[in-house]
């Protein structure tokens, strides 16, 4: 009796775990939304949708983007966090996303009311640009303007929010700091004379760049990033301007740690293929960057401690 009892709960032991074994290699069995807080044709769109199509390569089941703009990203990061937790429901967001909008009181939650699985990709292709007629070309330009004299445009509450006020302590610049949305409409707010100066990705402006329509000021990278060709930092110039913005992909909390470990396992597979560094390059001269969980809590902790201090000003703006 006693060996039959121990030989059937053996049995049930490998059962158990066999059982979890396949949930562990089951996922995904169908169609993932993944919900991004920015329009069609940004750099968080085109990341995602980058991740997507590989992704699909690399386990035959597909993704469906879901653009849900406005609210500081609010909106796409409160429809992730409210969704059943059953893996098929994931965030595609960035810093601006996740810590910016908790240290500027646009939402009450942050990188600790999500299942975080990684860092899928780091943006080193933004830069700070200025209108050609404006007469800058280097920070120290901006910040030898007569105070309030320079019009910088931005997203109250967001990154670039973010960026301008950082920029400002850096270089000592006083900068009017207006809300001017997106970055398509920051690009046609240069273009149109309403604004002096910007933070954005450099994909987005190259072809203005190129064209002399536009002159880049720096970018905010410790080092060059060499997609960008001859455009220097500022700590080339002499300015303590570091930040860049590493993306988060998320599950609502409560996720199976068996899906958020496969899905960083899935990505970091992406990563590794040759033609993604090349989308990445052409799309957005970002280089590719990965960083799993562990790395990446410590990363992201070490981001929102240094953008507490500017708690205040980001709130005041609102």
């Amino acid at each position: 009796m006693r060996t039959t009892a121990l030989l059937a709960l053996g049995a049930m032991a490998v059962g158990l775990v066999a059982t979890g074994a396949s949930a562990q290699t089951s996922w995904p069995e169908r169609t993932i939304n993944v919900i991004i807080g920015a329009s069609p044709g940004g750099d968080t769109d085109f990341n995602a949708r980058t991740m997507a199509r590989y992704f699909e390569q690399v386990t035959g089941t597909g993704m469906v983007i879901t653009n849900m703009p406005g609210g500081g990203a609010t909106i796409a990061t409160s429809a992730v966090r409210d969704a059943d937790p059953d893996g098929y429901t994931m965030l595609f967001g960035h810093t601006g996303h996740l810590i910016v909008t908790e240290v500027s009181g646009l939402a009450d939650y942050g990188i600790d009311d999500f299942e975080i699985c990684c860092i899928p990709a780091i943006d080193q292709g933004a830069v700070f640009v200025a209108r050609k007629d404006s007469g800058l070309t280097t920070a120290a330009d901006v910040a030898a303007r007569e105070p309030g004299s320079v019009t910088f445009g931005t997203e109250f509450g967001g990154y670039s929010h973010l960026q301008g006020l950082m920029f400002q302590q850096a270089t000592g610049a006083e900068m009017t700091i207006v809300d001017t949305g997106s970055a398509s409409e920051k690009i046609a707010a240069l273009l149109g004379g309403r604004i002096d100066v910007a933070g954005i990705a450099y994909g987005a402006v190259q072809d203005y760049h190129t064209s002399g329509q536009m002159v880049v000021l720096g970018q905010p990278n410790p080092e060059r990033n060499p997609l960008l060709g001859d455009i220097p930092t500022f700590v080339e110039q002499d300015i303590d301007f570091v930040m860049n913005n590493p993306y988060i992909i998320a599950f609502p909390k409560g996720t199976d740690p068996e899906i958020v470990a496969k899905m960083g396992e899935v990505m970091q597979q992406i990563t590794e293929i040759p033609e993604y560094a090349t989308d990445l390059e052409q799309g957005f001269k970002q280089p590719v960057s990965f960083l799993p969980h562990d790395a990446a809590m410590t990363r992201l902790n070490e981001i929102r401690d240094a953008y507490m201090p500017s708690r205040e000003a980001l709130q005041a703006a609102r």
